[in-house]
């Protein structure tokens, strides 16, 4: 049934896949391990404020530099503990069982799957497709983007991806999973155009706003 690369099929289950790559604990504290590099970086002026006013009360060079190390080893272990926690509840897929027609559902998530729940506590799916389109004369790429809304038990899930796929036929294949259990998919598509920068100046400013709608 499965007629969208997102959505794959398989013996057990059809998945509604958003990100890639394992998921549990430990995969999830290992892979925040490369980003949490940035951490020490973005406060690097910082840690060289602190090793420049030790040297200038006259401290050993040694000893500013076995200080600035172990500030740095504690902003990444601090910055690797707090990615770690943030990512944990981030939504890798949602998997929908028995694969041909569903009747019950998990999200998946970096930390590890949650419990099973009856399809029918899934009361709706948003999709609101986003076109961020070049203005006249711009050299840049539109960008699209996907954020799919998830309305289950009172809670609304809310997820937000980079896409270049079809929207329409994501729905309809969603619609055709999950109609028989009653779930409503809705599609809205909204569409701006970049900003032009300022001639006197090199900032730019957020998008300007024109949106166009789809029902469900």
């Amino acid at each position: 049934m499965a007629t969208d690369p997102l959505l794959r099929q398989g013996s057990d289950s059809t998945d509604l896949v958003l990100r890639l790559g394992p998921a549990g604990p430990t995969w999830n504290v290992l892979t925040s391990a490369g980003p949490a590099l940035s951490v020490p970086l973005a406060l690097g002026a910082l840690t060289l404020l602190v090793a420049f006013g030790m040297a200038l009360a006259g401290a050993r060079a040694s000893t500013v530099f076995v200080v600035v190390g172990v500030i740095a080893g504690l902003e990444y272990l601090i910055g690797w503990l707090v990615l770690a926690l943030s990512r944990a509840r981030d939504i890798l897929r949602v998997e929908f069982a028995p694969a041909a027609v569903p009747e019950s559902l998990r999200l998946v998530r970096a930390a590890g799957p949650d419990d099973w729940l009856p399809v029918k506590a899934l009361r709706e799916v948003r999709l609101t497709h986003k076109v961020v389109e070049p203005y006249e004369g711009d050299y840049k790429p539109a960008v699209s983007t996907l954020e799919l809304e998830l309305a289950l038990r009172g809670v609304r899930e809310r997820i937000a991806l980079p896409f270049d796929g079809d929207p329409k036929r994501l729905a309809d294949a969603l619609k055709a999973l999950l109609g028989p259990a009653g779930v409503v998919v809705w599609l809205r598509t909204e569409r701006s155009t970049r900003d032009r920068p300022s001639r006197n100046s090199g900032w730019t400013s957020g998008g300007s706003a024109s949106a166009g709608s789809g029902g469900g």
